[in-house]
């Protein structure tokens, strides 16, 4: 498997993906799940940062996963969020998420970033270093958010990045 950056020839297999990890979460009022049209909103945002926009490529040159991190801050100061992160429905729990989660929060911590935060299972992403956004004094600014919002510091994270943070318009858009 290669984790590579997105590139403008992989967009509609991103949608394909997304609508294939998300299949089973289709809104009743929609024809396919929210984090298509959020992967489309977040590429034309000035949050979008194509260098943490990533693919996983299988060894037949398939696009089989995808995860991105885009523009975020808390109490104002540069910060990351992470998602959509999706993988088709036939090769989850095959190692591809756990690539991607490393290749991005990788990426991010080479390019100096101080943290990076998401809404996720409590089950899942605690294993990439993530911790609740209160332990580090980090709010989501929406209390339906607070039991599901974690935060992995990164190398250039310091004690008083705190705060509320505050994801992309987008997010908030869907």
């Amino acid at each position: 498997m290669l984790i590579r950056r997105e590139r403008p020839a992989d967009v509609d297999a991103i949608a394909a993906i997304h609508r294939s990890a998300f299949a089973d979460q289709v809104p009743p009022d929609a024809s396919e799940p929210v984090e298509v049209a959020l992967v489309a909103a977040l590429r034309a945002s000035d949050a979008w940062l194509p260098e943490l926009s990533m693919v996983a490529q299988d060894g037949a040159g398939a696009v089989v996963g995808h995860v991105c991190l885009t523009r975020a801050t808390v109490g104002g100061r540069p910060a990351l969020a992470l998602g959509p992160i999706g993988v088709l429905a036939d090769r989850q729990r095959s190692g591809v998420g756990a690539a991607l989660m490393h290749a991005s929060l990788g990426a991010a911590d080479a390019l100096g970033e101080p943290l990076v935060a998401l809404l996720g299972h409590l089950d899942y992403y605690p294993r990439f270093g993530f911790v609740p956004g209160a332990e580090v004094g980090i709010d989501p600014g929406i209390p339906e958010w607070v039991s599901h919002f974690q935060v992995r510091p990164l190398t250039a994270h310091t004690p008083d990045l705190t705060g509320r943070f505050r994801y992309a318009q987008p997010f908030y858009d869907i």
